[in-house]
């Protein structure tokens, strides 16, 4: 099993999207999820498979890098593909067993919530593989800021999502561990039915979650020795500034925006 994921990782390199404030590389990872489900022809995905891979070209990561860490998700993209083709009606039926019937509606509707699903995937692990913990803290807490004055918290979420992101790739590694551990001790986790296969996770589950909890305490119990108090009185030492370059951006994610509403309402 395959535990190799970049979703919550960082890549330290050099490269233009590294220089750029969070907020802006937030609201384009925010911006462009949205405009995916806007996307009803072919025309779209193209224009957004242009736009993926110059954002992925401007982050100098590999892209052997950003498709290893797809490879671990491919069971929720093929599950995603699956109850689209079964359960997704049409008229024209090609192939019928009991009460469910495949057709080429469903297999459209598979294929472009795959195209969807793996775009959303690469888009999120550009976004953490670019910006560090610390800055990806920052930039959700100034853009949940107009929130705080309802009463939500908008440092506490800020927070509690980036450790969420940043322990995705530790408890991954965790897992593996435990894994190659139960195998050198004889446990089979490849051979059976499904049924088997999810009871002998058990033994990788109980010791993940045990790990997990430890992790948590001692990440509670070092913020707690440095005097972590929140946003109590929080100062810092650089203050998120918008650059040429973000506007910039913005102004490329702006007339992508445009172009993607365009054929979507207009060009039919």
């Amino acid at each position: 099993m395959n535990f190799n994921i970049s979703i919550g990782q960082y890549y330290p390199i050099n490269s233009y999207l590294h220089d750029l404030d969070p907020r802006t590389k937030l609201l384009g990872s925010f911006s462009f999820i949205v405009l995916l489900f806007f996307i009803n022809s072919i025309l779209g995905y193209i224009v957004s498979a242009i736009f993926l891979a110059i954002v992925i070209k401007l982050s100098n990561v590999p892209l052997k890098f950003m498709l290893k860490g797809l490879r671990a998700l491919m069971g929720i993209i093929i599950f995603t593909v699956l109850l689209n083709m079964l359960f997704v009606r049409g008229e024209n039926v090609i192939f019928s067993i009991w009460k469910i019937n495949i057709s080429w509606e469903g297999i459209i509707m598979a294929l472009r919530m795959a195209v969807r699903l793996i775009m959303l995937l690469m888009m999120s692990s550009i976004l953490t593989l670019t910006t560090t913990p610390m800055q990806l803290t920052e930039g959700i807490e100034y853009c949940l800021k107009p929130f705080k004055k309802i009463g939500i918290p908008s440092h506490e979420i800020a927070m509690m999502m980036t450790i969420a992101l940043r322990f995705i790739p530790t408890l991954m590694e965790e897992a593996d561990k435990i894994m190659k551990a139960q195998k050198a001790r004889g446990a089979d986790f490849e051979t059976g039915n499904l049924l088997s296969r999810i009871k002998n996770l058990v033994p990788i589950l109980i010791p993940l979650f045990v790990s997990a909890f430890r992790r948590a305490d001692e990440l509670a119990m070092a913020m707690e020795a440095r005097c972590y108090r929140g946003d109590i009185n929080r100062t810092r030492l650089k203050e998120l500034e918008f650059s040429k370059n973000d506007f910039i951006c913005m102004i490329c994610l702006l007339i992508f925006a445009i172009v993607i509403i365009y054929i979507r309402f207009i060009l039919k």
